[in-house]
């Protein structure tokens, strides 16, 4: 007993065990609703060491606890040897490193059967643009394109209809039910979307009517 602690203790253990402790706290939190297991995906990537795919949390987790066997047992096995101090240091620097090592193969293994678990999210749609605003490049009653800004940042061109003043029975209701005077260039502001024509319904904007955020 007195051999783990010290090893748990010691370095490069001490470090991980540092770590394993926060990682605890975190799922205590997790565990009463003070926290998200999700709350630092936003803040971190994982996807490039291949880690992606399960929350931050989740994969983080189980890398210090790997990370920190790997190095306990290490240590333990390093204060066995006879080994001198000066190549005691040098191994020590190895356990951490190598430990951490085997610490991401296998949590990237076990990502790779967790990420069923933990679903992506839904692929983005059309029907996302609809209170968007555009810009014209042609329109007509049964012709048009326009280019809208999607929330990520890119841009898309879209298929786009003038509403003429003449009723329709498919025609939605809306600032588009009159003729609206839209140019090319001109920005215009999709009301609605016909999933039978896949085209979106146009009507003419002005951001100086534009009221804001309602209160």
């Amino acid at each position: 007993m007195d051999e783990f602690l010290s090893a748990a203790i010691g370095f490069p253990a001490v470090i991980f065990g540092a770590a394993l402790v926060v990682i605890v706290c975190f799922w205590l939190l997790v565990l009463f609703g003070a926290a998200g297991h999700d709350s630092f995906d936003a803040d971190l990537d994982t996807g490039p060491v291949g880690l992606g795919g399960v929350p931050v949390a989740v994969s983080v987790s189980l890398l210090i606890v790997f990370a920190w066997f790997g190095s306990l047992t290490g240590t333990v096995l390093l204060r066995q040897s006879d080994t001198g101090s000066a190549t005691r240091a040098l191994l020590a620097v190895a356990v951490l490193a190598g430990s951490l090592l085997l610490a991401w193969g296998a949590v990237r293994l076990l990502v790779h059967r967790f990420r069923r678990f933990f679903p992506a999210e839904p692929p983005p749609s059309r029907l996302d643009f609809v209170g968007s605003v555009c810009t014209i490049r042609t329109v007509t009653a049964t012709f048009g394109q326009a280019e809208v800004v999607s929330r990520d940042g890119s841009t898309a061109i879209v298929q786009v209809r003038r509403a003429e003043s003449l009723p329709s029975p498919s025609r939605p209701s809306g600032p588009g039910a009159e003729d609206a005077p839209l140019v090319m260039g001109g920005t215009g502001l999709l009301y609605a979307y016909d999933e039978d024509g896949e085209f979106f319904w146009v009507a003419s904007y002005d951001a100086a009517l534009d009221p804001g955020p309602s209160a």
